[in-house]
């Protein structure tokens, strides 16, 4: 067997993640199906276009995965939050998403994605300290796939 290396570092370049990536997508595509990755942006500009909020994700495997929601403070409680997250889900249901999924700690938004009918599945206590952070999952239905995402 040939002399490794192993590194440990804060962080890796963009072609190492890239190496990784594709070699994890090989490897799962090779057993399951395709994973259809498409990124998810979904923006809320002001008059002035000033970004007040917006939501990041990705479709992949049949299941949206939000990243990141965000609402500015000026905006809180008005229901941008469940706009972007409909317009989200609409869109992820065009692509053919049967589900959703999402993350978020106690001292963010548990009750918000709750509201929205999403359903608890896992927490892991303690994370991060004093906290704990919860791991939400919605059924979309079963939606046809768009002819530009197949």
């Amino acid at each position: 067997m040939a002399e490794l290396t192993i590194v440990v570092a804060e962080g890796a370049t963009a072609a190492d993640v890239g190496v990784i990536e594709e070699g994890l997508v090989v490897h799962g595509e090779a057993l399951s199906e395709p994973r259809r990755f498409t990124r998810l942006a979904v923006l809320a500009r002001d008059a002035a276009g000033r970004l007040v909020g917006g939501l990041t994700g990705a479709t992949v495997w049949g299941w949206l995965e939000i990243e990141l929601l965000w609402v500015a403070e000026e905006h809180r409680g008005r229901a941008l939050g469940g706009r972007l997250m409909a317009a989200a889900e609409e869109e992820a249901a065009a692509r053919g998403c049967r589900h959703a999924r999402v993350d978020t700690f106690d001292f963010q938004a548990p009750r918000f994605y709750a509201r929205l009918g999403y359903e608890e599945y896992a927490v892991l206590e303690d994370f991060p300290s004093g906290h704990t952070r919860h791991f939400l999952k919605k059924d979309l239905g079963a939606r046809p796939v768009r002819a530009g995402d197949r």
